[in-house]
């Protein structure tokens, strides 16, 4: 079998989606690679370091295109669909929801297509969550851009001119991005308080330093597969509540919190970011799901009574090197599963590959709820 990997085509996407470490394991175990020229140069890969690894490089993007199987991180256009072998496969992170005419042409080319913003979060998909991943490095950066941002050290400190107090940060979200916010900020120095709706994460939040403030609530919050619900407006009203006054108090708010399939959930209304001390900042990772904060806009930096609010958008591209060292190993976990003797071999049996194939032998695989919702913003950010 041989595996492709074009260069991204998607503006502003820096990672690639094998790396020569990688592409040197599936070499070993007999695979063919090959790897368009220039295709890993963003993330700091050179075409020289892939074929070290045993790579062949292509010449052009419809070469690897042609492979049996192509490994990308963003869902590919419509051209370059029509640029996939008839037949093949296509692993990526494809947010079939947010485009359904691609969809379409795929299944009408026969391509079967796994989708890694399916992966089920279970024990055995650990490897392969590619979504975890992603998260990891976007929660990790937006708290480096609160700090380039924020007008004030994070850290306390004890100087000839006094002591200066350290910076107050709330998180929204104890997922994967709203944890790694917590360690990071914590590393820096900030005194830091995290806010979620499902009580099992207080110990994880504490576990790292962090103060929690919880909502009180007989109400499961949680899915079977360890994500937050969507709430009713009348509790996410007293979500609200509880947090005007630590937002207020803030320096830094972090917003991470997000449902699968759902519009971000708007948790820091404008008077509530009026009402934050001039020079405070808002980081907003759930901004492609329309944000945790009235003010944010999606890729833009705006600025309103003192306050800087970032929508930040696919953070993880901003770190192409080890987000994509973690995709690939993402990747290749789910390859080992797929891949038997060579040739892909689909148990549909296995609740892994049901759940991320989203299209084989020439018919859709989606169930409704998925074929209708919007994408995940930590897939976008993927």
């Amino acid at each position: 079998m041989r595996i492709g990997v074009a260069r991204e085509t998607a503006p502003g996407e820096c990672r690639v989606a094998l790396v020569p470490e990688i592409v040197a394991r599936l070499t070993k175990s007999g695979l063919e690679v090959a790897v368009e020229a220039g295709a890993g140069a963003a993330a700091s890969h050179s075409d020289t370091d892939y074929q070290s690894a045993g790579a062949r490089l292509a010449a052009s993007a419809a070469e690897a295109l042609q492979a049996d199987l192509v490994a990308r991180v963003q869902r590919p256009s419509l051209a370059e669909a029509e640029q996939l072998r008839r037949g093949g496969a296509l692993i990526c992170f494809l947010q079939p929801a947010q485009d359904p005419q691609l969809l379409q042409r795929l299944v009408q080319r026969e391509v079967t297509v796994f989708s890694m913003d399916l992966i089920p979060r279970i024990s055995r998909a650990q490897k392969m969550d590619a979504l975890s991943s992603m998260s990891t490095v976007a929660g990790y950066k937006a708290v480096l851009l609160a700090a380039a941002a924020l007008p004030r050290f994070f850290p306390l400190l004890m100087t000839a001119a006094g002591t200066i107090a350290p910076a107050k940060v709330l998180v929204l979200g104890g997922g994967v991005a709203g944890l790694q916010a917590i360690a990071t900020a914590r590393r820096l120095g900030a005194v830091v308080d995290a806010f979620d709706v499902r009580p099992k994460v207080k110990e994880e939040v504490q576990s790292l330093g962090a103060g929690f403030i919880g909502m009180p609530t007989d109400e499961s919050l949680e899915t079977a597969g360890g994500y937050a619900k969507e709430v009713a407006a009348s509790f996410l009203d007293r979500e609200r509540q509880v947090l005007r006054d630590p937002v207020r108090a803030a320096d830094v708010v972090i917003c991470t919190a997000m449902v699968p399939g759902k519009r971000a959930p708007v948790l820091v209304t404008a008077d509530m970011a009026k009402a934050m001390k001039p020079g405070s900042v808002i980081v907003d990772i759930a901004a492609d799901m329309g944000g945790n904060c009235e003010w944010t806009e999606p890729g833009r930096e705006v600025v309103k009574g003192g306050v800087r609010v970032i929508g930040a958008v696919n953070l993880a591209s901003t770190m192409p090197y080890h987000a994509s060292q973690m995709y690939s190993r993402n990747v290749a976990a789910l390859l080992g599963l797929l891949i038997k003797d060579g040739t892909l071999h689909l148990d549909w049996d296995d609740e892994i590959t049901a759940a991320a194939c989203v299209a084989h032998a020439g018919k859709s695989r989606l169930t409704p709820a998925v074929a209708t919702a919007p994408a995940s913003a930590a897939a976008a950010a993927p």
